[in-house]
């Protein structure tokens, strides 16, 4: 799997976990694939609304040693003050929460003023063939999985009090990564 990520990936969980600094905050941490990108400075936390995955995700920290408090939260309606996190971090899960506007208001909402939003995602992509291919995937995957593949969360940054400090697109534009702060 490490392999398939490298190649289709471009290795974004280390692009974007490596960006984070301070308190650092994780939506949808799932199983905990990017527990070991990250500083070991960084004090983190994440969040999933599934029990099952911060068991995984707590396994995973065990193994490598990794401090991480762990909620069941829902990434829309964040059990945190605002201003809390340094740094939010989203690696290829806004194309499966439903209201991905919202989840970035929410998670914007907890950025401290001059925080780091960190994404990464597969996009729609900027190759016309293979973007075709996904708007198909999309008339099964939206309805079976609730999974996107056409979404592009940093069109939704626009107007939401952000500054894109980078922004690249891999894998045929299949895959995008963001870094933006939040203004003060």
């Amino acid at each position: 799997m490490a392999a398939v990520e490298r190649r289709f990936f471009a290795d974004s969980r280390r692009w974007v976990c490596g960006r984070a600094r301070g308190a650092t905050l994780e939506i949808a941490i799932g199983t905990g694939a990017n527990l070991s990108h990250y500083p070991d400075e960084v004090d983190l936390t994440g969040i999933d609304w599934s029990p099952a995955m911060l068991l995984v995700a707590r396994g995973q920290g065990d193994r490598i040693h990794r401090r991480v408090t762990l909620h069941q939260a829902d990434a829309t309606a964040l059990p945190f003050p605002s201003e809390t996190f340094d740094t939010v971090v989203s690696t290829f899960a806004l194309c499966c929460i439903p209201d991905e506007r919202a989840a970035l208001i929410e998670a914007l909402r907890v950025l401290r003023p001059g925080g780091r939003l960190l994404l990464t995602d597969h996009v729609a992509a900027s190759f016309w063939p293979l973007r075709v291919l996904q708007h198909a995937v999309d008339l099964v995957s939206v309805p079976l999985q609730g999974e996107h593949y056409t979404r592009r969360p940093v069109t939704k940054l626009r107007g939401l009090g952000v500054t894109i400090e980078e922004n690249e697109r891999l894998t045929m534009g299949a895959i995008e990564r963001v870094h933006a702060r939040k203004h003060h």
